[in-house]
């Protein structure tokens, strides 16, 4: 049992008058006669801090009990002893912290500091910059009025000179951070997906807690907070985007207002207000914008609608210079509404965070693939992802094979909600569609279609499989793509085309469908060793085969509503499950917004 330091104990009953001790601070002179009485007066004071304090239950006297071995009484006197330290290491996290707010991981607090002599923890400068600068830009986000608070707070203790409470903080806000970034990648929760943060966030894991004790012990605060932020240049470039917009938003925003759709040689009502915007967007030059005022025209001309067409690509919208409803909406997003899309999008990259030099990443919102193999772009294409009421998941996995003519066994849910309605009026619909009824999910054996009464058939009572027979009327069409994952979801093929030319294309059912297909399935065939030869007789054959992907490529279906492309251009996109509406407005925030009131 690790003793408490003697300058620990003086602060245990002394930390309204006395500060948190340095390490350095924590050295005595070895030689000191009256150590042992200090120490032993000290500890009386701190158990009689212990009974007053009313946070603090008593000890209650254990029950005598009959011939205990040596090993129970020892178990008990060690136990006896951490309950007397647990104890007294509240009674200190209480004492100082006084009448602090929202304090919320007390018992983590007492570990921490009772494990480092309770010395402070927030000595370095730097570190408490980087620390607070984390938290800005968490809080641009606006994921937790909590967060939001916890900063306000602190920069109040900083300007009163309270150090003894801002490092009680400080490191109880750490512990929230932590927690955050731990749900953040945790599969099983969607907290900037869909999810309400809760205004409480639970404690970090006990293994978080042991990697930060174990920091802590080398000294390497600054390191570790540096390596909170998300890896990859992604995440600085955001905040290098963010930092622009928040010189932009010190400025009046001009109001755009134009309730028809504007084609090249329209009249404006107010053309500077269409100028400034696409100049302060990066759209227009400084210099375009100049000489297009000078002009004097009041008519939508050809440089603006160049300008409009850039703008346009990097909103996702079809570059056709017309300025209708979507780019109209786009146009008056104000800055500090692209701060907070900036900011939460580079919160959400650490779902995804990876360097692996071989990955497929799905864009839901942007509708776009990207493979990458070897840290080389070798294919780019447009996607067909999940309708809203059906979407796609955000989840990594890896590639796992490749299927040529594939069958399709139509999920249940599909099953229940697409195809039964049509059967029960329509029997055809399985023969013109190519399906098959199956015993069973572990059966082939085929049922004549016939032989079921449809109208009588429902979801609850229907105990066979429908499979879909493989060709050009599959509805994965030539080519499949397994990803291993719980939710049964993958990449495939379509049949439909034509659905690729739409600009907003979530048709699906959550999988995702590729365009070009075929060329996906040779790359990435060709890099597990497939000859060109060998791809071309299996795409040539009408039979279904799989052909599993050795070398490891990494897929990640993220969902980026804000990014920085590789020309350094800032792109948005339409929020098309609404996850960027989710965080701010949960039903316990103004209470908890209360709390934290100076």
């Amino acid at each position: 049992m690790t003793r408490l330091g003697r300058f620990g104990l003086l602060l245990l009953v002394g930390s309204v008058s006395l500060p948190l001790q340095s390490r350095e601070s924590q050295q005595t002179d070895p030689g000191e006669p009256a150590d042992g009485m200090v120490v032993a007066t000290v500890a009386s004071v701190a158990e009689q801090a212990v009974s007053a304090d009313p946070a603090i239950p008593p000890a209650v006297p254990a029950e005598a009990e009959p011939a205990l071995t040596p090993e129970q009484i020892q178990a008990e006197a060690q136990a006896a002893e951490l309950a007397k330290v647990r104890q007294k290491s509240l009674a200190w996290v209480n004492e100082v912290s006084g009448q602090l707010p929202g304090l919320r991981y007390r018992e983590q607090l007492a570990q921490v500091y009772h494990g480092l002599g309770y010395v402070p923890l927030w000595q370095d400068s730097f570190t408490v910059t980087e620390f607070e600068k984390q938290l800005w830009f968490l809080t641009l986000a606006q994921v937790s009025p909590d967060f939001e608070h916890r900063l306000r707070q602190l920069r109040h203790l900083k300007q009163t000179n309270d150090w003894r409470q801002y490092d009680l903080l400080a490191t109880d806000t750490l512990l929230a951070y932590l927690s955050f970034i731990e749900n953040v990648r945790d599969s099983r929760t969607h907290w900037l997906f869909g999810e309400t943060v809760p205004p409480q966030i639970p404690a970090p894991s006990e293994q978080t807690m042991t990697t930060l004790m174990s920091i802590l012990e080398r000294d390497q605060l600054n390191a570790f907070v540096l390596s909170l932020k998300p890896a990859g240049k992604q995440y600085h470039q955001l905040m290098q985007a963010i930092r622009r917009m928040e010189s932009l938003a010190e400025q009046p925003w001009p109001v755009y207002s134009e309730r028809r759709i504007i084609r090249l040689g329209a009249r404006l009502r107010n053309p500077d207000a269409l100028i400034t915007i696409l100049e302060c967007l990066g759209d227009l030059t400084p210099y375009q914008a100049e000489q297009l005022r000078a002009s004097g025209k009041k008519h939508y001309n050809v440089d603006l609608v160049q300008a409009v067409k850039h703008f346009q690509l990097r909103h996702g919208l079809k570059a056709d210079g017309a300025i209708g409803p979507q780019t109209s909406a786009w146009l008056v997003v104000t800055p500090q509404q692209r701060i907070r899309l900036l900011a939460i999008n580079a919160q959400r990259s650490r779902a995804w965070m990876s360097d692996f030099p071989s990955q497929l990443v799905v864009n839901i919102p942007g509708f776009a693939l990207k493979l990458r193999l070897d840290n080389q772009q070798v294919f780019d294409a447009r996607v067909i992802v999940g309708q809203p009421k059906r979407p796609t998941p955000v989840m990594s996995s890896r590639i796992a094979s490749v299927v040529f003519n594939p069958y399709w066994n139509v999920p249940n849910s599909i099953l229940r909600k697409d195809i039964l309605p049509k059967v029960r009026y329509d029997e055809g619909y399985l023969y013109r569609h190519h399906y098959d009824v199956l015993r069973g999910w572990n059966s082939n054996e085929k049922i004549p279609i016939s032989s079921i009464n449809w109208r009588y058939v429902s979801a609850k009572n229907f105990p066979y499989r429908l499979r879909q027979q493989p060709g050009a009327h599959n509805a994965l069409g030539r080519f499949k793509f397994n990803i291993p994952n719980n939710k049964s979801i993958y990449l495939h093929d379509t049949p439909s085309k034509n659905l690729f030319n739409k600009d907003v294309r979530a048709f699906s059912s959550g999988c995702i469908r590729v365009q070009g297909a075929d060329e996906l399935a040779k790359m990435l065939l060709t890099y597990a060793g497939v000859s060109e030869e060998r791809f071309a007789q299996l795409a040539g054959r009408q039979s279904t085969r799989t052909i599993g992907v050795k070398p490891r490529i990494e897929v990640h279906l993220i969902y980026q509503t804000a990014w920085v492309d590789e020309q350094g251009l800032v792109n948005y996109r339409d929020d098309v499950y609404r996850y960027d509406d989710q965080s701010k407005n949960s039903p316990d925030s103004e209470k908890l917004a209360s709390v934290y009131k100076n």
